[in-house]
């Protein structure tokens, strides 16, 4: 069947390059000029992860940072961000993780310069290990866990070399078989790895846990067991792979990574998520009550002025509420707000979404930290229209391999 005239998503022989490539393409001209210390970040983060108090009521008092020196560089944000408290705080540790966006479009060059996982169902969140204590904090900086590992310095057991030295982790926590699941490396041992290739860090990731036992099974001075998810490159072979193999976790949809990409904090077009009905239990979001709405629903934050956005940086505003509705409502200023949108409000400008109508459905509750990315509204309705199909990918793979052969025999004539 036909896809409907106003597809959101570009088929992959289309020469015209998407909203969501030109962004991808930004972000990687930009990021070599956007080179900060990076030792300075790792420490900042260190800090913050170690000292920043959480929201959770049976937390345990934070351990001391002060080991970690007086370079004014992490200091002052560490300092900034340990005074921080509700959406401020969440707002915080929320830029800290690097957040895919959701895939729209195949990139070009798939099978050239990407890498492709199977994505853990569970809790994302940063894993620190230092000073003989581990502590994970989830994107909204409640601490998970605070445990001893085996993770260098993550216990009072496994100290070697200088106590304030410390590793961090992007992992997803997988409650079935109780393990952390590494997505991602920021820092091992002291050595920051934000300014280093998505290539290079994943090399790390399974070069530096084998030189651990951190793989091990629970004990008493590991409490928890880590594992790096395999990671292929996104090749017609490593695709099938990602998304066909048995794994030991839940998978929720493909993870892909540009393999040039460094460590972005916050949302980027440079890591991607993409999920089917074959390797994700949920594709369309649900309501309230778990169930699938007939029409999309759309989760956004109201701000001081009225407007209604999303959790990109900077935001993408989709409407406003008038400050009458808003006192009537009891709303207030960071409330998550959930709307439906009608097919007939979506439109579509290249490559970006446009809703003339939002119907306000009710405030959610604060188990919810955040709003929609624009992205991702955008795969919802996708995925309700025309989706973005495993053979769209497998053909995307395919094309490149094409062009590839046919360059390397126009060099040969």
């Amino acid at each position: 069947m036909a896809p409907p005239q106003h597809d959101p998503r570009r088929p992959y022989k289309r020469a015209a390059i998407s909203d969501q490539q030109r962004r991808r393409d930004s972000a990687l001209r930009t990021q070599s000029a956007r080179r900060a210390d990076a030792q300075a970040r790792a420490r900042s983060l260190a800090n913050s992860l170690l000292s920043t108090p959480s929201s959770s009521s049976d937390d345990q008092p934070p351990t001391s940072p002060e080991a970690h020196g007086d370079d004014p560089a992490f200091v002052e944000v560490a300092a900034a961000a340990a005074k921080l408290r509700g959406p401020d705080q969440r707002r915080w540790f929320a830029r800290q993780i690097m957040l895919p966006e959701w895939m729209v479009d195949a990139p070009p060059h798939l099978a050239r310069d990407w890498h492709v996982c199977a994505r853990p169902a569970g809790k994302r969140c940063l894993v620190m290990s230092s000073n003989g204590i581990t502590i994970s904090r989830l994107r909204n900086g409640t601490i998970l866990h605070r445990f001893p590992s085996a993770l260098p310095n993550g216990s009072k057991r496994g100290i070697s070399g200088p106590a304030s030295s410390y590793s961090i982790l992007d992992c997803i926590f997988h409650e079935l078989d109780e393990t952390y699941y590494i997505v991602d490396m920021i820092c091992w041992r002291g050595y920051s790895l934000y300014d280093c290739t998505a290539e290079f860090r994943f090399f790390w990731v399974n070069s530096k846990l084998t030189e651990t036992s951190a793989g091990d099974p629970p004990s008493t001075y590991h409490r928890y067991r880590f594992s790096a998810v395999s990671m292929y490159e996104s090749t017609l072979e490593g695709l099938q792979a990602a998304y066909s193999l048995s794994t030991p976790y839940v998978k929720d949809g493909l993870l892909f990574y540009n393999k040039h990409a460094h460590y972005q904090s916050g949302i980027t077009p440079l890591t991607l998520v993409w999920k089917d009905e074959t390797c994700s239990q949920y594709v369309l979001d649900t309501d309230s009550e778990g169930q699938v709405p007939t029409e999309q629903h759309v989760v956004l934050e109201l701000e001081e002025d009225g407007k209604l956005i999303t959790s990109d940086d900077p935001p993408i505003v989709f409407g406003s509420l008038n400050s009458e509705f808003v006192q009537k409502s009891n709303l207030r200023p960071g409330n998550l707000l959930r709307f439906s949108v009608r097919d007939e409000s979506v439109k579509l400008v290249d490559g970006k979404m446009e809703i003339g109508e939002l119907q306000f459905v009710g405030k959610l509750n604060r188990s919810r930290n955040f709003a929609d990315s624009h992205s991702k509204i955008l795969f919802q309705y996708a995925a309700r229209h025309a989706s973005l199909r495993i053979e769209d990918l497998i053909a995307s793979v395919q094309s490149n391999s094409m062009e590839v052969e046919s360059a390397d025999i126009e060099m040969q004539d």
